[in-house]
């Protein structure tokens, strides 16, 4: 393998690298940074590596399962390279940095790739900044500022009416422990030339949600071009703060909605995609949790789902496309089929009943999972992956997102995940 000293990290790949300086020696520290090679708009910019075979495929479904990753384990594979074919190895070092959870992949073909070798989250309690304060953004706030005094220093609310703001406003800041009134973070209002000022902005803006009672079929998709328009004008903002923080989409259609604002955020004055704005790994759908949720809410009221609870999980978008596996170890097509029915319609159900299914969501995709998320903890969410945002557990560690690579996903699952991804492809 070969290292190289950049911007004071250390930096190894499994090929040389042109430009870069002399060799450096090997390095121990707390983190190390893989160069791995990708498309500059539809590769991920950064992720932590869990398996050597992400070295080399790191960007495309294969990452979620360890049997369809490339193997070292026979010894050295190979690769072409303009005017040899190396072979290719991954050492002790790159080995123990793995095993250490320390090293960090870098897909070197983004534009500004070399920033992120000196970038780290800040540390302590996070701000968060919240748009948009109506039935789903008043109900995560509630969760936010009830359950999230270990990691949210503040929470900021911004809105089109300031009526809704002041309300929200006065409510949270008479919800106190008695004797302890700094148990809960502060909520305060502010406008819109503050919302990036954070480490957390959470996207709940939403327009033209049909009514209870139309004849709409798919809800979410309904909302894309009205929704997608916001997006577009605060991911401009974002650009121009150039925010550093995490971007987390909670309108529907959620996954949709995570790759607007990463595209538009890259796009310079004239439209063109310059790769200068958020990078892929800053924006993450919250859409999954609720849908993983629903699908435990059934698995508990059936002996034949109840599987899921201890072997299942979902995959995909946050409606159409989205499937539950009743088990990964003892997988069942039609069981599944049917869990994934029931979970894609819950809201249907809800709707029928005769009001908007939005507490839900708000709390299980919204509130719990962007908690799971500042502690680093294990939760449903979409990242970006084969081009698109996929709904897949994952966690931000220290050494960058990570998504669960599981033993092996039975051929007839990774079907169904491979056909979520392409049907997230037509959408945008």
């Amino acid at each position: 393998m070969y290292y190289y000293n950049v911007n004071g990290a250390t930096l190894v790949s499994l090929i040389p690298l042109e430009g870069l300086g002399p060799e450096a020696e090997p390095s121990n520290s707390w983190r190390l940074f893989a160069a791995v090679s990708g498309d500059p708009m539809l590769g991920r910019g950064s992720f932590r590596v869990t398996h050597p075979g992400q070295l080399l495929a790191g960007h495309g479904l294969e990452v979620l399962d360890a049997s369809r990753l490339p193997s070292f384990d026979d010894g050295p594979t190979s690769a072409i390279v303009p005017g040899a074919c190396i072979p290719l190895e991954v050492d002790e070092t790159v080995q123990q940095a793995i095993s250490d959870s320390r090293l960090t992949a870098v897909n070197i073909s983004r534009p500004g790739w070399e920033d992120l070798l000196k970038w780290s989250p800040r540390p302590g309690r996070k701000r968060v900044n919240i748009l948009a304060i109506g039935d789903v953004g008043s109900t995560l706030l509630t969760g936010l500022k009830l359950l999230g005094g270990d990691v949210i220093s503040s929470i900021g609310i911004c809105d089109l009416s300031d009526q809704i703001t002041d309300r929200w406003e006065f409510e949270m800041g008479q919800i106190n422990l008695p004797w302890d009134y700094n148990a809960f973070p502060e909520v305060e209002v502010i406008p819109p030339d503050r919302l990036f000022d954070c480490d957390m902005f959470v996207f709940v803006a939403s327009k033209g949600i049909p009514p209870v009672g139309s004849q709409v079929k798919d809800v979410r998709m309904a909302q894309f071009e009205a929704n997608a328009g916001i997006v577009k004008h605060y991911a401009k903002m974002a650009r121009a703060k150039q925010f550093q923080g995490l971007w987390c989409a909670v309108s529907d259609p959620v996954d949709p909605l995570a790759k607007t604002a990463y595209l538009e955020s890259n796009r310079d004055e004239n439209g063109n995609w310059d790769g200068r704005g958020m990078r892929p790994e800053q924006i993450q759908g919250f859409g999954l949790g609720v849908m993983n949720a629903r699908a435990a809410y059934f698995a508990k009221r059936d002996p034949r789902l109840a599987s899921f609870l201890t072997e299942g999980r979902s995959f995909g978008p946050h409606g159409t496309g989205l499937f539950v596996a009743n088990s990964i170890e003892n997988y069942d097509e039609a069981l599944s089929q049917e869990l994934t029915h029931l979970t894609v319609t819950a809201n249907l159900k809800m709707r029928e009943i005769g009001f908007k299914p939005y507490v839900a969501p708000a709390l299980s995709s919204g509130a719990l999972s962007l908690l799971l998320t500042l502690r680093g903890e294990w939760h449903c969410g979409s990242v970006f992956l084969d081009g698109v945002y996929m709904g897949v557990k994952n966690r931000y560690t220290p050494a960058g997102v990570e998504t669960e690579l599981l033993p092996h996903i039975p051929d007839q699952l990774f079907g169904h995940i491979r056909e979520a991804a392409e049907h997230l492809k037509t959408i945008i």
